[in-house]
């Protein structure tokens, strides 16, 4: 029923004409249809008989994970420490790409609003656009398997991400204390240090951690396409159908995570 709402505060519950009624009946026969419809299509390779059989097929794996075989700890030290690397210096790389681009992009930063500002949130699409392992398939057939494809996928990932909050946070600084400093006689890069970066200090060093500590979840797939990292592990475990070296990679994977998240909680408390 529609609900009619007073001046004077008091509402009004009126019942749906014929004609409403049936349109808004047609309106969810045409949502069960779409339903119904993207359902038919979704499932239409499926093989039932696996999806029945999954249950029995996932506790048979399951059983094979346990428990996990703790002597391969030392094997995921150096991949370890190379999925954290990836995950930083891609980062840094990110930002250090990223800040000139979103101060291109930010319409009162732009030298022009026409042909800079467009090219510049073409680039923060671009990057946003691409998932970091398709940057790192893309990487790893120019560059070759390892690190370095690794963190430069990272960083071009990142790069729309960071460049993106950024210029919006460069758009909502208070300007009245930019034309304080203008009106001193103060240059374009005096202004830039004293009225512009001073503003968005605290939302750029949020923006850098919550990134870096994604990155650290994103890095640890990436070995999966030989980009490096302890992602390289777990796909040779799972070729191999050693199962309880998958269940230790997993775990180590979500102790790292949890690590990062507390890291960057702690950093950000401290910043902001």
């Amino acid at each position: 029923m529609p609900v009619i709402a007073y001046p004077e505060g008091r509402k009004s519950w009126q019942r749906r004409t014929p004609r409403g009624q049936i349109a808004v009946w047609f309106g969810w026969l045409l949502a069960v249809a779409f339903t119904a419809f993207c359902w038919r299509v979704m499932t239409e390779g499926t093989i039932w008989a696996f999806v029945w059989d999954a249950p029995t097929q996932a506790a048979d794996i399951g059983a094979r994970m346990i428990p996990p075989r703790w002597s391969y700890f030392p094997t995921l030290l150096k991949p370890l420490w190379d999925t954290l690397n990836i995950a930083t210096l891609g980062t840094l790389a990110a930002i250090a790409l990223s800040v000139p681009v979103a101060f291109l992009a930010a319409r009162n930063t732009t030298p022009s609003a026409t042909f800079v500002r467009p090219l510049a949130l073409f680039l923060i699409v671009a990057s946003r656009s691409i998932n970091s392992i398709i940057w790192a398939l893309l990487l790893v057939a120019i560059l070759g398997p390892g690190v370095l494809a690794g963190i430069i996928a990272i960083a071009l990932r990142s790069i729309g991400f960071i460049g993106k909050l950024l210029y919006e946070a460069i758009e909502e600084i208070d300007e009245s204390q930019v034309e304080a400093i203008r009106a001193t006689g103060a240059s374009g890069a005096q202004i830039l240090a004293y009225g512009i970066v001073p503003q968005i200090m605290p939302a750029f060093a949020g923006i850098s951690v919550f990134r870096w500590d994604i990155n650290i979840r994103e890095s640890t797939v990436l070995g999966l396409v030989g980009a490096g990292g302890i992602g390289l592990n777990l796909e040779s475990s799972l070729n191999t159908l050693a199962w309880p070296q998958v269940t230790l990679i997993l775990l180590v994977i979500l102790a790292t995570v949890v690590v990062s998240e507390w890291v960057s909680a702690k950093v950000r408390h401290a910043i902001i």
